[in-house]
């Protein structure tokens, strides 16, 4: 167990040192130039033993942590130089260790000066692929890259990766990693690099420490010579396409938008790599060799440890701590999602060790604010939907999976707003607080920081903080309390969270709203054993989580129905964002009408619409009262900036809830899709006719309106099956009227000529389902009652 009490990750990444020196003389080498000298010691060549001994290890740990593949580097030195013998012998016993356990990604790093055909044939041979180390063009290269006696290498480097860009090794070649030295013009390197058409591209900054910095220009005042070389590149990169990877950009959004980094060197991902020297010894990264004499030591080895004692060494535990493993100045950091501290070997100061910022601090703030900026202008943060999700969203439909993607990316859309709203507004002492649980909260609960984040009602607080004007600052630093308060007390977190009271009201979001009293300003609020205490206006309140009778306490009503969990959602201010009146908190007897409806709607679409039933269960997580219509006339909504919620006045019937719920979790799953995708091109102006409103409605509106009719056209459908009477006989007219009508939408939407390629992909998808519809056979009677509605409608909206 690790000293957190948990226990430690599983190692999926390996490094094995094939051969112990090196051909060239790089002088920025971290294995032979830097604190670390323990490679003068090591055998020159890695023995069959430690060949044999490592394979069964990394096969052991495979088996017991039940691993579905790892990666397997052979390195150095230069790994050529152990020849092309003892290279298979290290494939032959890494393959035949694995065979069943689990899949091998085998690679290998090299300078490739003495890369041929023969060393190609055998990496082909074991589908090993090859990365390459270049630092640019001819000058850029030189400067670090040469032979002992001074002699250039870069003609033999650009041999070797001429040879493995050959179409018969073309599919080996993993890509270049290049070292920047800031004295190098970027665009020029880049440009070579480009030239050479690698699939990927790493840029490294050069390794050094707080007792060794890097080598800065004299007018590097502000600390950020390294950022600013790595965005012109990006900018070049950019402008040219990105024609291939580059794994530091590729990080960057990733980890902007909530997903996991590409590389150790940015991140919060637990470090899950250990190296096996040429003697058999375990070590650490081998960028610690940086940090001081032996600071890669583990003492194990292949013989007599495991995998497992590796993975619970105290320097890998530290270094999958997440938050915890930071420096105090880094939790808070806006920016720490992305930059996790930066590399470890970075850090390194004599006397507090790693417990620092990284020496880069200054150029990882600024290379990730800026493509932050940079890209949210351009929305491409936003990862694209897969074509098989495209496509089977386009149906209408949405798998239970598919719809939990568009849950996961909203999850990540959610986090970045909430990282937007604390670098863009002024700080308050209760808001920095509260930041600072939240940081510590996200690394030792993340799951109650995920729940609060993923309340539909988030989002509208996000976007109102971003305004600028004057009351944004303060709903900023108040929401802040109020999302870190509702994760503690979920979290079961003891320490006080102190949060701003409005309008005499505590909120915390996903659990409830607590009626202060006007004069109290700000709340205390702490998790205890049974449930939670506030302090607030010189009164305190101990609500319990099991039926709490305080009556100044609005808890949350979550309904668990066979299948699906919902939330009654009568609290949350921003709930009021559905362009209708929301209504005030439900007395007991509402609130049990409306779970007999929803239970009753639920169970007739699993039944009936069972094809809409999982993606429902899977996404919608809210549902909020509407006050009714003055004329009877069901009210229902879809907020754009609300995913996972629909606001309905309670209709007459379940049956008509059940269509409510289908018809506006359409537009729910449609914004999400909207929020990764461009299907259109937001430059069109022009109104359209939709049958279903009174008003022209632009592009948007109508692709939003016929999507949901992909939904009322199979409500119908299902309905006239199980209606009888006049029931079904209203069933059938209005199957007939909205089919036609759909299909008469989707031709406007595809003839529209303001789709783009996806979007025009999505539309052709809707107007299949339409046509499968069409099919369906009707009486002329219906067929002609139908067809007088559509045109009464449409000669009324001619009058407007």
């Amino acid at each position: 167990m690790t000293p957190m009490g948990r226990p430690p990750h599983p190692l999926r990444q390996f490094v094995l040192k094939m051969h112990s020196r090196c051909d060239l003389a790089c002088d920025h080498c971290y294995v032979f130039e830097h604190a670390d000298q323990s490679w003068q010691g090591r055998p020159i060549v890695t023995s069959n033993d430690v060949l044999r001994d490592t394979a069964e290890r990394i096969a052991e740990h495979a088996r017991t942590h039940a691993l579905d593949t790892v990666h397997v580097v052979l390195h150095g030195g230069e790994p050529l130089l152990a020849g092309r013998i003892r290279l298979r012998r290290a494939a032959e016993e890494l393959n035949a260790a694995l065979d069943g356990v689990c899949a091998l990604d085998l690679r290998i790093h090299t300078n490739a000066v003495t890369l041929d055909e023969r060393f190609l044939e055998l990496f082909d041979e074991f589908d090993i692929k090859v990365g390459v180390s270049l630092d640019g063009d001819k000058a850029a290269n030189d400067l670090h890259r040469r032979y002992a006696n001074g002699r250039s290498s870069h003609d033999r480097v650009l041999r070797g990766i001429a040879l493995l860009s050959r179409p018969q090794y073309r599919h080996l070649f993993a890509g270049i990693l290049c070292t920047i030295d800031v004295r190098n013009d970027p665009v020029a390197v880049y440009d070579a690099l480009a030239e050479l058409a690698p699939p990927r591209v790493d840029f490294l900054l050069p390794h050094a420490t707080w007792d060794e910095p890097p080598p800065r220009p004299a007018d590097d005042t502000d600390g950020t010579a390294y950022a600013r070389w790595l965005l012109a590149v990006h900018d070049r990169w950019t402008a040219d396409g990105r024609p291939m990877d580059v794994r530091v950009f590729d990080s960057i959004l990733r980890t902007l938008r909530g997903d996991s980094s590409l590389t150790e060197s940015l991140g919060l991902a637990p470090a899950d790599l250990a190296v096996i020297e040429t003697d058999g010894t375990f070590e650490q990264a081998d960028s610690l060799k940086t940090a001081f004499d032996g600071a890669p030591v583990t003492g194990m080895d292949v013989r007599n440890n495991t995998l497992d004692e590796v993975a619970a060494h105290p320097g890998l535990v530290a270094r999958q701590q997440g938050l915890d493993g930071l420096a105090e100045e880094c939790r808070g950091c806006p920016v720490v999602r992305s930059c996790g501290g930066g590399l470890y070997a970075h850090r390194y100061r004599t006397g507090s060790e790693f417990r620092n910022p990284s020496v880069y601090c200054s150029d990882l703030l600024r290379l990730i604010t800026d493509i932050r900026d940079r890209h949210m202008a351009d929305q491409s943060v936003q990862p694209a939907l897969a074509d098989h999700h495209l496509d089977e969203l386009a149906t209408g439909l949405g798998a239970g999976a598919t719809t939990s993607l568009l849950d996961h990316h909203q999850l990540a859309l959610g986090r970045e707003l909430l990282g937007l709203v604390w670098h863009e507004t002024p700080h308050t002492r209760l808001g920095e607080s509260a930041w600072k649980t939240l940081t510590v909260l996200d690394s030792t609960a993340p799951e109650s920081v995920d729940r609060v984040l993923s309340h539909p009602y988030v989002r509208p607080w996000a976007l109102r903080s971003l305004r600028g004007d004057a009351e944004a600052a303060e709903t900023a630093m108040r929401g802040v309390a109020e999302i870190a308060a509702a994760a503690a007390l979920r979290a079961g977190l003891t320490e006080t969270v102190v949060v701003p009271v409005h309008d005499g009201m505590l909120r915390l979001p996903t659990l409830g709203v607590l009626a202060v009293g006007d004069t109290a300003e700000q709340a205390e609020v702490r998790a205890d054993a049974d449930g939670f205490t506030v302090r607030a206006g010189g009164q305190t309140y101990e609500v319990p989580w099991k039926e709490p009778k305080v009556p100044a306490w609005q808890g949350s009503r979550r309904f668990e129905l066979d299948g699906w969990a919902v939330a009654l959602e009568d609290t949350d201010p921003w709930r009021d964002c559905h362009g209708h009146p929301a209504h005030p908190r439900l007395t007991e007897v509402e609130a049990e009408a409306w779970r007999a409806d929803l239970t009753a709607a639920w169970a007739w679409i699993r039944r009936e619409l069972p094809q809409y039933a999982a993606g429902i269960a899977a996404g919608l997580r809210v549902v909020t009262p509407l006050l009714p219509s003055a004329d009877g006339s069901d009210i229902s909504s879809a907020a754009r900036d609300a995913f996972g919620a629909v606001a309905i006045a309670r209709p007459a019937t379940p049956e008509a809830l059940a269509l409510l719920l289908v018809h506006e979790f359409q537009h729910v799953k449609l914004g999400a899709v909207l929020d990764l995708t461009d299907l259109y091109d937001p430059s069109c102006e022009q109104l359209f006719y939709a049958p279903w409103r009174p008003d022209p409605r632009p592009l948007e509106g109508l692709l939003q309106g016929t999507y949901a009719h992909l939904a009322v056209i199979e409500f119908w459908f299902a309905r006239r099956r199980s209606a009888v009477g006049d029931d079904a006989r209203t069933a059938e007219v209005q199957f007939s009227r909205w089919r036609d009508q759909t299909a008469e939408a989707v031709a406007t939407l595809a003839e529209s000529g303001a789709l783009t390629p996806s979007g025009q992909r999505f539309v052709a998808g809707m107007r299949e389902t339409v046509r499968a519809m069409m099919t369906a056979q009707v009486g002329a009677d219906v067929l002609g009652e139908a067809r007088r509605a559509a045109e009464e409608h449409r000669l009324a909206w001619q009058a407007r």
